[in-house]
Order: structure tokens, then sequence, then C-alpha cells
């Protein structure tokens, strides 16, 4: 049987039903602009209607035994690993990405289910300590309803990070998927958690736009905001709901350094090099979008890098030997063209690509890019490899910390201990010695500094604190005898 059959999603919406609506939206391969089907497209009232309902579900959720919560994830990992496939070919086609991609975020996806099933028997508080006859008690306890809004780039994963933990800690969750990729980021976990016997009412996902993204900022019925996207989007969304005093989560963008030493070996420098900043054709906000390379081995590491690149083969995701599929659509294709553009009339030199076709990008390299280029600062969002020399230690620090964002940082050398003197120098959330800046593994916890996020985390031991909230508690055997 099929997980996302058309029949049962097309032209529909979902809050523990499919149910019809007015609006509705393309749903295409990116590579091919074929049409997939039709996607039901939100508005306003629909998410009303939807906190109205999900406030009501999540108090019957939550009144349920952790052992009826657990098997619901229990049965939802059983339903990803047997429609695995399914899930593959989807995000091939609905986001461009290469199998490989499209297969790993499938298996990170089925991680955080796998984790989830332990989550609503961990332990909900402590006990404090307190005067004698008298209990202490910190509790933690659902926010309510969790607000969801998810990009298309990791479609699957950046979306069932929120909603699954969100779920296993007593929520419910109403999911506004980047509309270009709702299938597999939204009606694919609907069909999950359907199949995986979740009360109705509890999960909603509505697609829409940007009138759809406000609406869940400001409901009063939805308690927590958890976002992942553009620091522009973020910093409306953090506005909106400072309007209700929601709690909100910011996971937003990233420009990461990834810092080559002279120590360090060629030929694994460069294969971090192109897998840091090709990976998915660049569409990651931990992305290595400054490549920083000591001057001594500058010339060689490029050459090397340039020679990866040119056996790269751009084309249709589903073909076996594709390495570098389309970027979302051609509106980023050519933004990402403009920024190239730019970067060489500020003197950068174009070492290989540049060249836009519909939505596909040639994988480009780009050297002697000094810190006043717009290039030096700016998020790509495409498959550009950004090469900057270095001479000194603390010149690859203040580079490196040089911008308002602080996700994501790599270091590739032979002197561990150098690595780390030197990482702790850098402003970000995420370092990593001897590796290249994209790395997530579901049990850490996850998140930047600056306009890279609000400081907040998700995953691991993140997770509690990100969809829970204290409540203190005290016990007495008989009320005091106050002097008023």
């Amino acid at each position: 049987m099929s997980l996302i059959t058309q029949s049962i999603w097309n032209g529909k919406l979902f809050n523990g039903t499919w149910f019809d609506t007015e609006n509705h939206y393309s749903v295409e391969e990116v590579a091919t602009g074929e049409t997939l089907g039709k996607i039901g497209y939100a508005d306003k009232y629909n998410v009303i209607e939807a906190g109205k309902q999900a406030q009501k579900a999540q108090k019957d959720w939550w009144a349920l035994s952790y052992q009826e919560r657990q098997t619901v994830f229990e049965r939802a990992v059983e339903i990803v690993v047997e429609h695995q496939a399914e899930l593959v070919e989807w995000i091939v086609k609905e986001s461009g990405s290469i199998g490989l991609k499209a297969n790993f975020e499938v298996n990170i996806a089925l991680q955080v289910l796998k984790n989830c099933v332990a989550l609503p028997s961990m332990d909900q508080g402590t006990v404090l300590p307190t005067s004698n006859g008298k209990v202490s008690i910190a509790k933690r306890l659902p926010l309510g309803v969790v607000g969801v809004i998810s990009p298309f780039n990791f479609p699957l994963y950046l979306a069932i990070r929120a909603v699954a933990p969100a779920l296993a800690f007593g929520n419910a969750v109403i999911l506004k998927p980047d509309e270009r990729t709702a299938v597999c980021s939204g009606y694919a976990i609907a069909r999950i958690f359907e199949l995986a016997g979740l009360p109705k009412g509890l999960l909603h996902v509505l697609p829409g736009n940007a009138e759809t993204g406000e609406a869940i900022t400001i409901d009063p019925n939805i308690n927590s905001i958890q976002f992942t996207g553009s620091t522009a989007v973020g910093r409306t969304i953090g506005a909106n709901a400072g309007k209700t005093l929601k709690k909100v989560s910011l996971e937003l963008g990233g420009k990461n350094s990834l810092i080559i030493l002279e120590d360090a070996n060629i030929e694994l420098a460069a294969k971090n090099i192109v897998w840091g900043a090709f990976l998915h054709s660049g569409q990651i906000c931990m992305t290595s979008g400054k490549i920083l390379i000591h001057q001594n081995i500058y010339t060689e590491l490029k050459n090397k890098v340039v020679e990866k690149v040119k056996e790269f083969v751009v084309g249709n995701p589903t073909q076996e030997n594709v390495t570098i599929g389309p970027l979302i659509n051609e509106k980023q294709s050519l933004r990402v063209k403009q920024l190239v553009n730019d970067a060489i009339e500020h003197g950068a030199i174009l070492e290989i690509g540049g060249n836009s076709k519909g939505a596909f990008f040639e994988p480009s390299v780009l050297s002697a890019v000094k810190q006043d280029n717009p290039i030096f600062s700016e998020e790509i969002f495409g498959p550009v490899a950004v090469l900057i020399p270095f001479s000194t230690d603390q010149e690859a620090i203040d580079l490196a910390n040089m911008g308002d964002y602080g996700l994501s940082a790599g270091i590739i050398t032979s002197n561990v201990g150098r690595g780390m003197k030197l990482g702790q120098q850098l402003k970000v959330g995420l370092l990593h010695i001897n590796d290249q800046t994209v790395s997530d593994e579901t049990l850490n916890p996850f998140g930047g500094y600056g306009s890279s996020g609000n400081s907040t985390r998700i995953g691991g031991p993140a997770n509690a604190d990100e969809f829970t909230q204290w409540q203190w508690m005290t016990i007495q055997a008989e009320a005091p005898n106050y002097q008023f």
C-alpha cells in the first residue's frame, strides 16, 4: 500500500481527517516541471479553526497514559521503515535532492521518531530542596499547541524534528510546510501519524502563503512557534509572536566558515570543501559559505577543488549519476547568478561555473574574495564555493567572526590542539574540529548565535526545554497558620 497516494491528499488539508478546501497550489517536480498534484491551500480562517480544535485535542492527548502516547511513535517508526523508498522518491522529485541526500534525510527523520519513542516515559521533573514537612516539585508540562513553520531544503527532516518531539511531550501541533515541498514535509507526516493512530485534531497540516504563516504567529490558541527559515522572515515571525507572548524558537540562516590550516591533508581538505559547499546544491543553512584557506596551501588546494568540481554531473536527480540537482526553482537560480555576477564585479575570480538554466545552476568556485566583497557576508543558498586566503590563525578567527551569523564552523588540521584553541574563539553554536560545517545527529542541541537564531536550541537534551514549560508545585499536610 502506498503511503502518500495522491487520491488521499489531492486538493485537501489535514486535521486528523482529510478535508476539501477551495484554494489549491500545484505540486511540481523541480527538475522537470511536471505536475504531481495539487495541495490544499490554507487561509487564516483555517488556522483559527485549527487552533480551537488543537487546544481541545491536546487536553485529551495529555490525559492519556504515557504508554498510549508511546505506542503511537512505535507505530510511526514501523510505518517509515516500511515506506522509506516512497519517501525518498518524493523528496527527490519535490525538493530536487539527489538520492544520496534524500536517503540520508529519511534515515535521520526515522532516527528522530526512534528518539521520540522514549520521550513520553522520560523523567518529567525533579524534587527540590525545601523545609521539613513540605514537598517541592518542579514539573515539566506541555506548552499546549505548537505552531511549526518548516522550510523546503530538508523538507521531511526539518518538519518532523519539531513535530515529533512536540507531540511526544504532550502538545498538539499545527504544521505549515513550505508550499513548494508540502507533500514530503507535510502530507507525508500527516499520513505517518494518521496510520500510527494519532488522535484526530491533534496534528493539523496547513500549507499556505505568508498570510497563513502570519495567522499562526498571532493566533491566541497557539502557544509556541518553531520556525526554520531565513533570518528576514524570522525577524517578522518573532515580532508577530511577541504580540501574544508566544514562546519562539528561530532557527535561521548562516554564513559558515570552514577553516583549512596549512598542516591539513590537501586531498581530505578538498573533499571536505566540496561536501560542505555543494551538498544539496548549497541549499543548507550549515553550508560552508566562507572557505578560509591558509595562504601557504591556497593555490594548490584551490586547484584541487576545481578538479573535483569538474567531475560533478548536473541534472535530474532521479538519474543515478547526477551529483548536483536543481535549486528549488528558477527564481532562486537567477538570484544565485546575480550574487555571483556581483561578486565578480567586486574583484572575485570565477574559476569554474557561473551559468544558470531554469532551476539549475552550475557548481561554481570563486577565488580571491575579500571581506569587502558582498558575497563574503551574503548567504548564497546555491552551489558556490567562496575561497578566501588568510595568513595567521588570528586572521582566520577575525574573518570567521565577521558578520552577523553564528551557526556552524569547521576546522581542518593535523594538530587537534591547535584546532581546539582556534575553535574556542569562534562565535558559533556548532563547532567541528576536523570536519566540514554540515552535520546533525538528532541527539545534539542544534542552534546558532546572532542572526542565525534567537539562542534557542532543538534536538536531543534541548527538546525538553523547547517543548515543555515548568510548573512549581508544593505540598504540605495542612495549610500554614500565617500571622496575618
